[in-house]
């Protein structure tokens, strides 16, 4: 954007421009003064206002360095150096970039660098067809090129819990899943890393695929575990060696902060107080990597099944104690009532969930540790009437938990999974969950998409439609194995 804004480049006028121009706004284009509508934003979306620090900065820079202090010289080397980080993001991306928006941006910067039949905007006029698509809505467009791994991950871990992973009507499905991760799985790190500003990533996985290439810490922690998980069942082959899970292992190992936990792409490089330069008005928290519960807890169920599973003895000291460092700051972030706030997901239901398992996987469960107890507490106090449990979006913009109109099945399969990772005694709470989930499920073994099930910068929220499949065979798979799979 900063290398568009310079170049000062404007398209020339179309009959179609010209018309976009008259429906894009509420008055006559040729009368808008866009510098005085610096500022302005429609009250419902400035989630975040600009702070006096950015406004200052901004009228310096826009008054008086633009005008009057930056010299060519400075322009063309500033340029210069943007795009040699779009071109850096263009080829560790393979044109997917890290998402839509910076996507579009680059297009256009290409454009403007290479011209309108250069290989560069070619390419990525191809990949714009990763983010977009068709619905009843009209075109929409995803969030990014996909949750490939994050879903199969998931799938994968979900029938390993059900225990259908050795049955022969499972297995082929498996085995597709395993070879997709083996594929998926990033060899190599970034040419340069440390010029483009680039975290390891030699051995991890990304959100969606190999070729969008940024390495994030929950979803190579839940590739992890399904590698583990299914390599380890007989009659499964070893696609993923032992040497590239190590390599897994090794990048995790970078990601962890100072405080103990878990960022998502990167550890936390930057100050808190760099938010005051926020200018996106409808994000916060987006200057920084922060330590997110969901992604801290992964990476310590991941790192405790590599070590109690695959290899007791890799780098087994300095494993043990990122796992120590990590649950610490796990039980620091747990609230006073209990509960934890969810980044990635709707929220305090979906955070809990995740902290839950993770402390289960280093042995605290609801008999032995007071913190999980509070934490069965938090959610057995939400139960609805029908059993089951449901919270809005608007949890994640209020930090406070807000009850949905509707229990949600997958919230519901949420909360039994963390009460059965929790070993909670409520079995008949439990089971009462467990039986609005079945009431719901549709003739064809299917549950019908509710609302909403993710989230990310605290305002934009995500749909997940495989979430619907995922967690209810996860939750139920597992109340059956606890259980000894009773009639309900």
């Amino acid at each position: 954007m900063s290398y568009i804004a310079s170049k000062g480049y404007k398209y020339p006028l179309t009959p179609l421009t010209r018309q976009l121009r008259e429906e894009l706004y509420t008055q006559p284009y040729a009368s808008i003064d866009f510098t005085s509508h610096r500022n302005s934003i429609s009250p419902t979306d400035n989630y975040h206002p600009k702070t006096m620090v950015l406004n200052m900065i901004n009228f310096g820079l826009v008054k008086i360095w633009n005008p009057l202090l930056r010299t060519n010289f400075i322009r063309r080397k500033a340029e210069a150096w943007a795009f040699e980080l779009i071109e850096r993001e263009d080829e560790n991306t393979d044109f997917a970039n890290l998402g839509p928006v910076n996507t579009t941006m680059n297009i256009l910067a290409c454009y403007i660098h290479d011209g309108p039949d250069s290989y560069a905007v070619k390419r990525h006029r191809q990949r714009m067809h990763d983010f977009l698509w068709m619905k009843d809505e009209g075109m929409l467009m995803n969030g990014t090129n996909g949750v490939q791994t994050w879903d199969t991950s998931f799938l994968i871990q979900a029938v390993v819990e059900a225990g259908e992973a050795e049955e022969a009507r499972s297995r082929p499905m498996l085995l597709k899943a395993l070879e997709f991760l083996d594929d998926q799985q990033i060899r190599e790190d970034c040419r340069e890393q440390q010029v483009c500003y680039r975290q390891r990533r030699k051995g991890s996985w990304a959100f969606s695929t190999r070729e969008q290439g940024y390495v994030v810490s929950d979803c190579t922690s839940e590739a992890m575990k399904s590698v583990i998980l299914l390599q380890h069942l007989p009659g499964y082959p070893e696609l993923v060696s032992n040497q590239r899970l190590k390599d897994a292992v090794d990048t995790l190992l970078t990601m962890q902060n100072r405080s103990g936990g878990f960022a998502s792409y990167e550890p936390t490089r930057g100050s808190h107080y760099l938010e005051y330069l926020n200018a996106a008005e409808v994000f916060g928290r987006i200057m920084i990597e922060y330590d997110y519960p969901e992604c801290t807890t992964a990476v310590v169920t991941a790192l405790s099944l590599f070590t109690s599973k695959h290899d007791p003895e890799y780098r087994k000291d300095e494993i043990k104690e990122t796992i120590s460092k990590a649950v610490s700051w796990i039980l620091k972030a747990q609230r006073a009532d209990g509960s934890w706030y969810g980044s990635w997901g709707i929220c305090f239901t979906y955070a809990g969930m995740f902290a839950l398992e993770s402390l289960a996987s280093v042995g605290r469960n609801h008999s032995n540790d007071d913190k999980v107890a509070l934490a069965c507490k938090f959610f057995l106090d939400r139960q609805m009437d029908d059993g089951g449990w449901g919270e809005s979006y608007k949890s994640c913009s209020s930090g406070v938990y807000t009850h949905h109109e509707k229990s949600q099945v997958v919230q519901t399969c949420w909360v039994i999974i963390a009460l059965l990772e929790a070993q909670c005694p409520e079995r008949e709470r439990i089971e009462k969950a467990v039986k609005m989930v079945m009431s719901r499920q549709l003739e064809d073994g299917s549950w019908e998409q509710e609302a909403i099930e993710g989230v990310f910068n605290k305002s934009c929220m995500i749909s997940y439609p495989n979430y619907k499949f995922i967690f209810p065979i996860k939750a139920l798979g597992m109340f059956a194995k606890r259980f000894g799979n009773p009639k309900v």
